[in-house]
């Protein structure tokens, strides 16, 4: 029986102006290999360079893992721990207060990618001194500025 690898991944997006030059950055961990990620978009949003992120880093798994992917965005976090992001995929993409769920284009890649892998999310907060997440805010950073010219 072959035995399911844990896999660290940190994600952090950052963004100038809510749209605006936007990046994310992303390291994963097996034991000592470290990887990192990144990219960004000239005309995006905070939320979208978070939820990209944690994106970019579970697709680079090759095969199902158990995953420990922490974050810096409640948005991320709360939406798939409290159950949000089902209740909006069932309503069709309709949240609670009747508005539509902003993008539904993201969390349709993201929600087959946690059915394949056994994600645990945990929330840290930004700028606080974590030293992944000050890493993956510096890729983030690099990113945003990138497409800020």
């Amino acid at each position: 029986m072959k035995r399911i690898k844990t896999v660290e991944i940190f994600t952090d997006g950052a963004c100038s102006g809510n749209p605006g030059p936007g990046g994310y950055g992303v390291v994963l961990r097996f034991g000592s290999t470290e990887k990192e990620l990144s990219g960004g978009a000239a005309n995006t949003t905070n939320n979208r360079m978070e939820l990209l992120g944690v994106i970019t880093g579970l697709s680079a798994l090759k095969e199902p893992c158990r995953v420990i992917l922490t974050t810096d965005s409640k948005y991320v976090v709360d939406s798939v721990t409290k159950g949000w992001v089902y209740s909006w995929r069932k309503n069709g993409w309709i949240k609670s207060d009747k508005k539509p769920a902003l993008n539904v284009d993201l969390w349709e890649k993201l929600l087959p990618l946690l059915e394949v892998h056994d994600v645990q999310f945990n929330w840290v907060r930004g700028h606080a001194g974590h030293p992944e997440n000050e890493r993956c805010d510096r890729l983030a950073v690099e990113q945003r500025d990138r497409y800020s010219k």
